[in-house]
């Protein structure tokens, strides 16, 4: 007796073939019915033998295409209905979108080999995709995802493309960004006042030999637009740097091929898989040699990636080296999606625009990873990864987190699911305010959220915390330091009580000073409690301390020798005062209405690289720090420099170490030595507390953990001592996954909203 099955399927099921694989599997097993896209995933009823229903239940997880993610599948039996097929039909709409769209998807083997091959239809197009590639979650406008949904709605598609968009058995069966040459985007470029230099074909052999000349050529890609220079053209390269405003900080490279890549950098088999991955981010890699040394000015690291797109894919392969392929913006604004955009704000930066017409819906940056003992950990959440919620054991209120000031993410709880934002960057200016006004907007419209609570930062003057303010909604606050251990127990699935340790650069504490070297308990009501912090020290000038390390060095040597710190020229910090800023620092340390006190571990590492001459000043957020990591890694070293626990006050007192760390520098010590002991000592300090805790798990959140040389080794004593470390991975560390942890520590307040 035949039965008929309604099958419901939520998870990453739209956008990757999903549809045509049930229509080919339907037909396998003699099935007739029909399969539909909702936004809320896919429903599929099945009619025939209960066999072949069950086994069409076992399949359809065992056989799913690979990128496909199922997190719920259930079904249920329906009336016996007559019908002699199995078909597509027109997608659904229900109350309450879930359905998760994935990614955008770097070019398949099979649409490279097209692109690559005279005679195929879609040789040389820079705009080939199909069911396992291309652009997705930059081109959807709203769910389901059908082409009507989404930029590629104003590109009908030629004969050739609805024969292969109607064929169940090609892998372009209903691939929404369907086009060839005939009837799909195309490629123009223009000179910097907007003017058409060359269209199609001829508009990539030009931009090739512009960039082979040395040109800056701003280049439309899959999320916004891309700044590329011949990596190995050093006058370019000073070029880009002063018209960007970018001194030191490093710049991304996108490589040809994995092979000169292993030529230039050391290469491990995850860092390989992540190259090549779907997702193709940046990959941090420890360089060989200094191929390009104005490309990252003194850092052994170099970020990698590899082609993603047919377009980067069709330039590599004519230009055949590295070039350098930043972010196309000024500085500390969003990226650009827009061609008249691009031309106004990239204006002075680039020399020429290699533009295309299909509409970029929203920006999405590269992501950033590096591998860290073993695992991926994500820098920088946006393409490729940022449009795959995190799952949850339990449902959250409908809900909004406006994350923080700097590295910004948002997300909105759905159910069981957060659904958190690409990376939009630091709150500084009003592109950046506008364009994360913009994506809440989007997320809550793109999954019909009302949210019933919003999150915000404790933090009083953060952009984010002012915009929460302005919404009619009841506003839960949460503390920095404990939404970044908050962020580690959702993505680790970790229920409290936790303790962990919060290390970043600054952050609101709840007693008006700034946090950042924190060691706090996860109550079992998701409050939380401050057990062990470092020792305050003065910050002076404020948030100028974040660009000037030698500020936070004399903020810590005051406070062990006072104002004679000032007498003493030896010192680097002191040094490299004028004398006027040097009578200035003395009032202000002198006034205490005027000090801010710190507890901040990104600003010891600060203190620390200038005491020893590493560095006074810097161009970029973390470069003192980056530094420090960077030289400790030239030496092998086991001893730690002492340190003082007070369990009364949980307080971790720093002067003794400083205090060796002086006596070190008058003795010649050399500058890695004492860079490595230092890294040592917060090595012991963690291990110390945990020991003294008695647990068996810790948390390691906030950005100070994107240090891997620390990571690494802290998670090996750990372990070593029977104690289990969990760290951000898939959810940065860093306060691009702030958003996430507000949420998360809703747990706690479920029954109040």
């Amino acid at each position: 007796m035949p039965e008929r099955w309604r099958i419901t399927i939520q998870g990453a099921c739209q956008g990757v073939g999903f549809r045509p694989f049930v229509y080919r599997l339907a037909r396998r097993l003699r099935l007739t019915g029909w399969v539909s896209n909702t936004n809320a995933g896919v429903i599929i009823e099945v009619q025939g033998r209960v066999d072949d229903l069950e086994d069409c239940v076992v399949l359809l997880q065992r056989e799913k295409p690979d990128i496909a993610i199922i997190h719920f599948l259930d079904f249920e039996k329906r009336p016996l209905i007559t019908e002699e097929t199995f078909s597509i039909v027109a997608s659904e709409c229900t109350n309450t979108p879930t359905a998760i769209v994935l990614p955008d998807l770097a070019t398949c083997a099979d649409c490279l080999r097209e692109i690559k091959t005279k005679g195929n239809r879609r040789y040389q197009y820079p705009f080939t995709n199909c069911t396992n590639c291309g652009p997705r979650f930059s081109i959807i406008e709203k769910l389901p995802y059908d082409r009507h949904h989404t930029t590629m709605k104003h590109f009908a598609m030629c004969d050739a493309c609805r024969n292969e968009y109607d064929d169940p058995d090609d892998r372009r069966f209903h691939a929404q960004p369907n086009a060839c040459p005939a009837c799909g985007p195309q490629l123009a470029l223009w000179a910097p006042g907007g003017e058409t230099i060359a269209v199609r074909q001829e508009a990539m052999e030009e931009a090739c030999r512009l960039i082979q000349q040395g040109a800056i050529l701003a280049v439309k890609g899959i999320g916004g637009f891309q700044l590329i220079v011949d990596a190995s053209n050093e006058e370019s390269i000073f070029r880009l740097r002063n018209r960007k405003q970018r001194k030191d900080k490093p710049f991304a490279l996108m490589y040809p091929n994995l092979e000169l890549i292993g030529n230039h950098c050391h290469l491990s088999k995850k860092e390989e898989e992540l190259l090549q991955s779907y997702q193709a981010p940046i990959v941090l890699l420890r360089s060989k040699c200094s191929p390009f040394p104005m490309v990252a000015p003194g850092n052994p690291y170099l970020g990698i990636m590899l082609p993603y797109s047919p377009l980067h894919h069709l330039l590599l392969e004519r230009l055949q080296v590295p070039v350098i392929a930043t972010s196309g913006n000024r500085a500390d604004e969003p990226i650009c999606i827009d061609d008249l955009e691009a031309l106004s704000d990239l204006d002075g930066i680039a020399d020429y625009f290699l533009v295309h017409d299909r509409p970029i819906a929203r920006h999405v940056d590269d992501s950033i990873v590096k591998v860290a003992a073993g695992k991926e950990v994500v820098f920088r959440r946006a393409r490729g990864y940022s449009s795959i919620p995190l799952k949850l054991k339990t449902a959250l209120p409908p809900s909004l987190a406006v994350g923080g000031h700097l590295k910004n993410s948002v997300a909105i709880a759905n159910g069981s699911q957060i659904h958190i934002s690409q990376h939009i960057g630091d709150l500084d200016n009003l592109k950046a305010f506008n364009s994360f006004t913009n994506e809440i907007r989007a997320l809550l419209t793109f999954y019909g959220v009302k949210p019933e609570v919003v999150v915000a930062d404790s933090h009083p003057d953060y952009q984010s915390t002012i915009y929460a303010s302005t919404l009619n909604q009841k506003i839960h606050s949460c503390q920095h330091h404990a939404a970044h251990l908050f962020s580690c127990m959702a993505e680790h699935q970790l229920e409290p009580p936790l303790v962990g340790f919060s290390w970043d650069g600054t952050g609101y504490g709840l007693d008006d000073t700034v946090w950042g070297g924190e060691c706090l308990r996860i109550n079992a009501d998701y409050s939380f409690e401050r057990l062990w912090h470092l020792r305050p020290f003065s910050l002076p000038c404020g948030e100028r301390a974040m660009k000037e390390p030698r500020l936070s060095a004399l903020g810590l040597l005051y406070e062990i020798y006072g104002e004679e710190l000032f007498e003493n020229q030896t010192l680097h910090p002191v040094g490299t005062l004028k004398p006027l800023d040097a009578v200035n620092l003395k009032k202000v340390f002198s006034a205490s209405h005027r000090k801010v006190r710190c507890s901040s571990m990104g600003r010891l590492f600060d203190g620390i690289a200038s005491l020893i001459g590493v560095m006074q000043e810097t161009t970029f957020e973390g470069q003192a720090a980056m530094r420090l990591e960077f030289i400790s890694r030239e030496c092998s070293v086991t001893e730690a420099y002492p340190f003082i626990l007070d369990s009364e006050m949980g307080i971790i007192d720093w002067e003794p170490m400083v205090r060796e760390i002086m006596g070190d520098l008058h003795q010649g010590v050399r500058q890695g030595e004492i860079a490595a002991k230092f890294h040592q000592t917060l090595i012991e300090i963690i291990c110390a507390i945990a020991h003294s805790m008695q647990v068996n798990r810790i948390l390691l959140s906030g950005g100070v953990f994107q240090n891997t040389l620390l990571l690494e080794h802290a998670e090996g004593k750990l372990r070593n001592m029977g104690i289990e470390p969990f760290w951000n991975q898939r959810i940065p560390p860093n306060d691009g996954g702030i958003s996430v942890g507000q949420l998360y520590s809703l747990n706690g307040v479920k029954s109040c909203v």
